[in-house]
């Protein structure tokens, strides 16, 4: 058995071709693909977070909203940047999210991608300190949001507060029991799959990396995953950790899907270079029949070592066709690889 769930991007447009044309439809249809999604059978719904885009940006009224609709369904994000973040007011956010759903939130965070502004963490009142880069915030702002989201009191109370104060130390509130477990790193490299297994976080890893070999992206990939369970082990943590992988999946068994993507089925694995003149690999896509499909997954090292897949849709494409998708996978090609 497989975990399989989406990952919305929430690009909107005011093309006549996007039938996602405002910040509007992007939060409101984001919310119906998850309640579809749930009602199909899949089981996560997962929102990428940008800032200064027309995407989706500040995730938890729309975590929250999701929760408050939906009963079963994983909710999370792929992922939150971490630069961008007050941890202590994230904790309280993603605490009034998890239990507003009931415990199902599965937040993906991480340093973030190659941003729209020139450092825009700064614009949300962020500056570096001396001899700190930003991604060495990003991993400070991580490790005081897990330490934060254990629940322990850390803060004097005041001795004549407003309401009467419990005993002891304070804590920021509201505190969701459980959360800290499900906390997920989105690793970019080896070394950074490494720092999260330490820490005790769940895994994700996208469509793209650091190039580290001049081997097929799935194959880098799946050894990535097996450095970041080793570490896990090494740690010693007293649980088993969980690790996700995204792809662009199509099963083409309607004229939509081959008029769409009929022409990706031959695409193959792309080099590139991320914002820092970084090499990084960006994985295929792949769109096939579903027999077809099948056999290509079979091959693919990096989903069989993963427990959950996510699902990349075009959200621009509309609720109904993109729920056909997510059903497309569930019903023909999931059971052919033994996930369903």
């Amino acid at each position: 058995m497989k975990k399989i769930g989406f990952l919305s991007f929430g690009h909107w447009t005011p093309s006549p071709q996007s039938q996602t044309r405002s910040a509007s439809d992007a939060l409101l249809q984001s919310i119906e693909l998850a309640v579809a999604a749930e009602e199909l059978g899949a089981d996560g719904a997962y929102f990428r977070v940008h800032h200064f885009a027309r995407q989706l940006g500040s995730p938890f009224p729309l975590l929250a909203a999701v929760g408050a609709k939906t009963k079963r369904i994983e909710i999370g994000t792929a992922v939150i940047d971490m630069r961008y973040e007050n941890p202590l007011y994230m904790a309280e956010d993603a605490g009034a999210a998890d239990l507003i759903s009931g415990g199902r939130l599965q937040l993906g965070i991480s340093r973030g991608s190659p941003e729209q502004v020139i450092d825009g963490w700064r614009y949300f009142g962020f500056a570096l300190p001396e001899g700190m880069t930003d991604a060495e915030m990003a991993r400070r702002h991580t490790e005081v949001f897990l330490e934060v989201i254990r629940g322990k009191g850390f803060a004097q109370p005041n001795p004549q507060p407003m309401f009467p104060n419990p005993p002891g130390l304070l804590r920021v509130e509201p505190y969701s029991e459980g959360l800290r477990e499900r906390i997920w790193w989105g690793a970019g490299s080896n070394a950074t799959a490494v720092w999260g297994a330490k820490l005790g976080m769940n895994m994700q890893s996208s469509t793209l990396k650091v190039v580290e070999s001049d081997k097929p992206f799935h194959v880098q990939q799946a050894e990535q995953i097996r450095a970041y369970r080793e570490a896990w082990k090494e740690a010693g943590h007293n649980r088993e950790p969980r690790v996700s992988v995204s792809r662009s999946i199509f099963a083409l068994v309607d004229e939509r899907d081959h008029a769409y993507f009929g022409r990706d089925s031959e695409s193959d694995d792309q080099i590139g270079f991320l914002g820092d003149n970084t090499r990084a690999i960006f994985g295929r896509s792949y769109a096939a029949e579903p027999d077809g499909l099948i056999a290509q997954l079979k091959q693919d090292e990096a989903i069989a070592e993963a427990d959950t897949l996510l699902l990349t849709v075009p959200n621009q494409l509309g609720v109904d066709y993109n729920a056909h998708v997510i059903e497309a996978i569930l019903k023909h090609v999931a059971p052919g690889l033994g996930w369903r």
